[in-house]
């Protein structure tokens, strides 16, 4: 019950994260695309997106990595700045 639950809003934001870019009308880079697309067909045909069981928690449809992407795609999509990564401030 909780796997599929997790299946289903993986699937959900994907489907977001692809309608939020479209309605803003930011393009997606084709890996971003191919991303989404091949991580949806593993949700759906697998139920989940990664083989690895260390690479993410028991019960998510997603590993912590393509967790991260998406968020990225899905900030990329609202028009959002990327976030630094190490704390590093612009400029040093």
């Amino acid at each position: 019950m909780q796997r599929e639950a997790a299946k289903r809003a993986a699937l959900n934001a994907l489907k977001r994260a692809r309608r939020s870019a479209e309605k803003a009308g930011v393009s997606l880079s084709e890996w971003e695309g191919e991303f989404l697309e091949s991580v949806g067909e593993r949700v759906k045909t697998h139920g989940r997106a990664f083989a690895d069981p260390e690479k993410g928690a028991p019960g998510q449809a997603l590993s912590a990595m393509q967790g991260r992407k998406l968020k990225e795609i899905t900030a990329k999509a609202k028009g959002e700045e990327p976030k630094r990564r190490w704390g590093r401030k612009k400029g040093e």
